[in-house]
């Protein structure tokens, strides 16, 4: 078989209690207090994911992402349908279960492997490689109790990473310790990968999913609403998001809105789409790109002067407004962003005007670049949302590698 994971027709109710007794007083008393109903939280999954491939699964939170990767560890069954999985799984879901307190660190590496599978001579083969790992060398043998929690994260990573599996499904876990540790734990992931091992990842981390996986899976309301190559999904579901998070109103806006419906003048007087959106209350009517000599260009040389400048027009007073600009590579990386509120700097419009940003001195290398620029209310809902509408082309005779270059010497003694 060339498929490691096969979820047929799957779907998963739970039965959500409404005041439930928790008394046998109470149930005499108030039996209606035992009333339920039942959640569907997947409905009707079909999925294939093939031996050796990186996939994630991302969407917002009770999509049922989490769901659907605790049914394939079987931790929970299906409500209907059926998954095949072909091979050995390792899950970083709780990180940490089966772990004592009272015992020590490497007292508890013997209890955990053993858990996920692993005979004694197995576990004695790799102890000292889960402990290099982890880092605890100098505290190996100290109760876990006595650990921070990044520490007791760190040895229940190191175990649960280090069991050699066919799959390994991993559940919100790609931010564990420092950043030295997390890009040790990223660069295991990738080896694993390599290795052609299966990998299944629930995150929120979009920009690493998009290093690492081959495919990403959009569920949404417990449906599966795409599949395809990651950066792809990726763009779509962060442009979705920023379009329900655009047309979120304030109270009294939403309360006109309905008057009007009400009165058969409804209108609507939101900015939607794909690349655009919010409430309209400060319009960003015209953007500029421009070099350190006004004039228009979207071509510039690393370690030009770049001038965005934006023209607004306000149609109703906003306080505090916030202006911010982001900049992605065309494979929508953040290379950076920042806004007035960040920078401290407080914003006064007036009818109609200008705002300029400058970047002194452009450090990205070679490669196409999305500008996203915004003006949001203090509370940073958006007026006018402008998403990959913008783009500049950086050049330069260098060949760097990377995305930015910084001023730099050397020195060789």
């Amino acid at each position: 078989m060339n498929d490691a994971i096969i979820v047929n027709q799957v779907s998963k109710k739970f039965k959500v209690h409404h005041d439930k007794s928790s008394t046998l007083k109470e149930k005499i008393l108030f039996q209606n207090r035992n009333s339920h109903e039942d959640r569907w939280v997947l409905n009707n999954i079909n999925l294939n994911i093939k031996k050796g491939e990186c996939i994630g699964l991302i969407g917002e939170n009770g999509s049922g992402k989490s769901t659907l990767l605790k049914l394939m560890t079987r931790i929970i069954y299906p409500s209907s349908g059926s998954i095949e999985i072909g091979g050995k799984v390792s899950s970083l879901l709780e990180l940490g279960a089966g772990f004592h307190p009272d015992m020590s660190g490497l007292e508890n590496i013997y209890t955990n492997a053993s858990i996920f599978g692993l005979s004694r001579k197995e576990i004695d083969e790799r102890i000292q490689e889960i402990i290099a790992f982890s880092e605890l060398e100098d505290f190996i043998d100290n109760p876990v109790r006595t650990y921070s929690s990044g520490m007791y994260m760190r040895l229940a990573f190191s175990v649960a990473i280090n069991v050699e599996a066919d799959i390994l499904l991993v559940d919100e876990i790609l931010a564990v310790g420092d950043a030295n540790f997390q890009k040790k734990c990223f660069e295991k992931m990738k080896k694993l990968k390599r290795n052609k091992n299966t990998i299944v990842i629930v995150s929120h981390d979009l920009a690493s999913l998009q290093k690492i996986c081959d495919k990403v899976i959009w569920i949404q309301d417990g449906e599966i609403k795409k599949i395809g190559e990651a950066r792809k999904i990726c763009d779509e579901y962060m442009l979705f998001m920023g379009q329900k998070e655009g047309k979120k109103n304030l109270s009294n806006d939403i309360e006109t809105n309905r008057d009007k419906e009400i009165s058969g003048e409804s209108k609507d007087e939101n900015i939607s789409n794909n690349n655009r959106w919010g409430n309209k209350k400060v319009e960003i009517t015209e953007v500029k790109i421009l070099d350190a000599n006004n004039f228009k260009k979207n071509s510039f040389e690393t370690g030009e002067k770049i001038i965005l400048e934006m023209f607004y027009k306000v149609n109703e007073n906003i306080n505090n407004p916030i202006i911010g600009v982001q900049i992605f590579t065309s494979e929508l990386i953040n290379c950076f962003g920042t806004h007035t509120q960040i920078d401290n700097i407080d914003v006064e419009l007036k009818k109609t005007g200008k705002i300029r940003f400058i970047i002194e001195e452009s450090r990205l290398i070679n490669g196409r670049y999305f500008v996203d620029v915004a003006i949001t209310d203090e509370y940073g809902v958006p007026c006018d949302y402008h998403s990959k509408l913008y783009e500049i082309v950086m050049y330069s005779n260098l060949n760097d590698i990377g995305i930015y270059r910084p001023k730099h010497i050397w020195e060789v003694k």
